[in-house]
């Protein structure tokens, strides 16, 4: 495909709703709730209001429903790469976090727990453009969070996450590393 050229946007006015969670399974990780309540909002017309949309559906869930999307994200640890779901898995392998040294990862384990234990639920980071260092130094800081923080902190990641797997999927924007606020 050329790189100056939009692909076909694939999302038309009163789109069958089957047909719009086939197109963002996987966006956020086995939550599919987020993308139908999304699809009531439609029409989309472009990865900006759809993202939007989603974002808005996230951040609009009743709390144990945004725990439940919060729960349903691995933790990152290098020697689990087996249970994640493609996306996430490729996603770590990009940041590295598959070929920790033994210190790295006996860091990342360690912070994760601590994590788990403080919070109850994984630690969540948009690992693109991110390293095991720069994730370590994130998980130390947000130790120092107040539970609410840190779940506002953890849906923001995801919905950054949900910005990067949107632009792969279907956009080609110079904007596409970075999300809209």
């Amino acid at each position: 495909m050329d790189g100056n050229r939009q692909p076909c946007w694939p999302f038309s006015r009163n789109m069958p709703r089957e047909e719009f969670m086939a197109l963002l399974e996987g966006i956020y990780e086995n939550s599919p709730w987020v993308a139908e309540h999304a699809w009531r909002t439609e029409p989309f017309e472009d990865i900006q209001s759809l993202h939007a949309a989603l974002k808005q559906a996230v951040n609009g869930a009743e709390q144990p429903l945004q725990l439940s999307l919060i729960h349903a994200h691995p933790e990152l640890a290098p020697d689990r790469a087996m249970q994640l779901t493609p996306a996430s898995r490729s996603e770590q392998h990009a940041a590295g976090l598959d070929e920790c040294d033994d210190a790295r990862r006996h860091s990342l384990i360690t912070l994760n727990r601590a994590y788990r234990e403080r919070f109850g639920y994984p630690f969540i980071i948009a690992v693109r453009g991110h390293g095991p260092d720069s994730i370590i130094a994130a998980m130390k800081a947000r130790l120092s969070r107040t539970k609410r923080e840190e779940r506002q902190e953890a849906l923001d990641q995801i919905n950054r996450i949900a910005w990067f797997r949107l632009n792969d999927r279907f956009g080609h924007s110079a904007s596409r590393d970075q999300p809209i606020e």
